[in-house]
C-alpha cells in the first residue's frame, strides 16, 4: 500500500473474515482490494484488540491519529544506521520479492495498484542472486 493509503485505513475496511482491504479512493482513482496473508492478518488481529474500532487504525501512543511517518521513522532509520533508506522504499521492496518469489508481472501490478506494467517493471529490482539463479535454469541436470 502506498503511505497515503496506509495512514488513512480505517477499521471499516478490513474485513477479516475475507482476509481483504478495501481502498475505496487510491491514488490513481479507482478502488482496489488488497489481500492479507496469515502475518498481515495477525498483525491487525493484535492492532484491533488494543485499539478503539473506529475511525483510523494508525494511531500515535496518545490515541491521536497518525498523518505522516516523518515524526518517528527517519529518526528510527538514523538510529539503526541504515543510509539512504525512505518510506516508499518499502514498496519497491514488496514488489521486487513478489517478482524474485515467482509472482507474475501482472499480479504484482494488481496488487501494487499501478494502472501500468512499465510502472511495475520500475519498481521490480531484481537482486543479483536471483538473476544467476534464473540463468543456471538454463543448464542442464548433470546426473
Amino acid at each position: 500500500m502506498r503511505k497515503s493509503e496506509q495512514y488513512s485505513l480505517e477499521w471499516s475496511q478490513i474485513s477479516f473474515r475475507r482476509k481483504r482491504i478495501l481502498l475505496d479512493e487510491t491514488k490513481n482513482g479507482s478502488s482496489r482490494e488488497i489481500p492479507m496473508n496469515k502475518t498481515c492478518v495477525k498483525a491487525f488481529e493484535e492492532l484491533h484488540a488494543d485499539r478503539p474500532h473506529e475511525g483510523r487504525i494508525f494511531q500515535s501512543k496518545y490515541g491521536r491519529d497518525l498523518n505522516d511517518s516523518r515524526a518517528w521513522f527517519d529518526r528510527v532509520v538514523e538510529d539503526a544506521k541504515v543510509s539512504n533508506f525512505t518510506w516508499h522504499a518499502l514498496r519497491h521492496t514488496f514488489i521486487s520479492r513478489l517478482v524474485m518469489a515467482g509472482v507474475d508481472l501482472r499480479t504484482a501490478q494488481e496488487l501494487a495498484g499501478h494502472k501500468t506494467i512499465s510502472m511495475t517493471v520500475r519498481y521490480a529490482h531484481l537482486a543479483p542472486e536471483h538473476n544467476q539463479a534464473a540463468i543456471e535454469k538454463l543448464d542442464p541436470k548433470i546426473r
